[in-house]
C-alpha cells in the first residue's frame, strides 16, 4: 500500500514512469545518498518549468488570436490563418492582415 501511495504521488508532481520507477529504488535504498534523490527532482522541476513556459507561450498566442478574430458573419479569421501558416509545435502571434 505504501507503494503504491508513493507512487501516485510521484506521478502527482508529474515524474514519469522512468524517474519513478529511480525513485521507488532509491527510497527502497537506505543507504540512498539524498544527492541522487535532489538531482531527480530538480531535473523534473526543470522540465516543468519548460512545459509552464511553453504553455504560458501557447496561451498569449490563444489570446492574442482571439482577441484579433472578429467573431463575426466575415469569413475573415486571424485563428485559422495562423493554424495554417505556423509550423507544428511553434505558436506564434498572429500576423497583422494586409488590406488590399
Amino acid at each position: 500500500m505504501h507503494l503504491l501511495r508513493f507512487v501516485k504521488r510521484a506521478r502527482s508532481l508529474g515524474f514519469p514512469v522512468e524517474r519513478v520507477n529511480q525513485l521507488v529504488a532509491l527510497w527502497r535504498d537506505h543507504g540512498r545518498a539524498s544527492a541522487e534523490v535532489k538531482r531527480i527532482a530538480l531535473a523534473q522541476l526543470g522540465e516543468l518549468e519548460q512545459r509552464i513556459g511553453e504553455l504560458e507561450t501557447m496561451k498569449r498566442t490563444l489570446e492574442h488570436l482571439a482577441r484579433h478574430c472578429h467573431g463575426d458573419q466575415r469569413p475573415e479569421c486571424p485563428i485559422l490563418d495562423d493554424l495554417a501558416a505556423a509550423p507544428a509545435g511553434k505558436p506564434q502571434p498572429a500576423r497583422k492582415r494586409r488590406r488590399a
